[in-house]
């Protein structure tokens, strides 16, 4: 895409509602913000059904031993790093499970590499390295929908038979038309012009919560709304481990804390051994026969 059909992008055309931003009050501006960040939610809305359809089948895959993984540039790639890394402590999933990549690798987290975004072979290097195959899932992450490292990746994850997703904020992005489920967001034009960390970020940070979520939560990661499969790091997981024994089971907080040390910190297990009254390897027997669910390994 050439430089004025980028300009001809939603994302980077001028709202003449806010063409005096540089000489509004403070006050004014936050209003003027919230006013417009107020948008992205019923943008989203409007694409819910692309995004079930897409989930759904990274499900399917994920069941079958698939991997998810998110490809970006800039703020794109920033927060899809950002939540395949809090996927590990919150769903204990492992650091291969969920993967991101951003173009110009781990350094561009901090400072822009230059003319990496460009490069559609860095993607297909990058995919090539982790060896994506048939049950993956390839998400490409774009504002513009049109970035050549992402759209390199969605081609090149088609060409290996994997699943391919697009979360754009630009109706018909190229991105989207590439990929098997086009989720295209629009957003409208920024308060700042051009400036997509805004409003695209945040309804893309929206769209890859719901996906990283459901689909945790269709795997199994959950009981109820319960977080069961918090990775127990620090004080305030094996804190939050034990508030959640408490409420899925009515237990005591003496009693949550002895079974989830008893677990080897493994809420799940803790659950189990309190509502069937068994012991932890009768429990973690029981929950891995039950494909680690634990309202099937109850009703079992």
């Amino acid at each position: 895409m050439q430089g004025n059909q980028i300009g001809q992008l939603r994302t980077e055309q001028v709202n003449v509602k806010y063409e005096m931003l540089d000489v509004m009050s403070i006050s004014e501006l936050l209003h003027a913000m919230n006013e417009n960040d107020l948008e992205v939610p019923k943008a989203v809305a409007n694409v819910l059904k692309q995004i079930e359809d897409a989930i759904e089948d990274i499900v399917d895959r994920m069941l079958r031993g698939g991997r998810l993984i998110y490809m970006g540039a800039g703020t794109s790639g920033r927060l899809g790093v950002l939540d395949a890394a809090e996927c590990g402590p919150t769903f204990s999933v492992s650091e291969d499970q969920i993967l991101a990549f951003i173009a110009g690798g781990d350094s561009a987290l901090r400072n822009p590499v230059e003319g990496a975004e460009d490069d559609p072979q860095l993607s297909i290097r990058d995919l090539a390295s982790v060896n994506v195959g048939p049950l993956d899932t390839v998400v490409g992450i774009a504002a513009s929908g049109r970035t050549p490292y992402v759209v390199g990746a969605l081609k090149y994850g088609k060409s290996v038979g994997a699943l391919t997703v697009a979360i754009t904020c630009n109706p018909n992005s190229e991105a989207g038309q590439v990929a098997e489920h086009g989720i295209d967001i629009d957003t409208g034009p920024e308060v700042l012009a051009g400036s997509t960390r805004l409003k695209s970020g945040t309804a893309q940070k929206l769209v890859l919560n719901m996906i990283s979520t459901i689909t945790m939560v269709r795997l199994g990661k959950t009981f109820g709304n319960l977080m069961v499969d918090v990775h127990v790091t620090n004080g305030k997981l094996r804190d939050r481990a034990i508030r959640i024994i408490e409420s899925a089971t009515g237990a005591s907080h003496v009693q949550a804390e002895k079974a989830l040390e008893e677990s080897g910190y493994k809420a799940k297990i803790a659950i189990l051994m309190i509502l069937l009254n068994i012991d932890a390897p009768t429990a973690k027997n029981r929950l891995e026969s039950s494909f680690d669910r634990i309202r099937q390994a109850l009703e079992e």
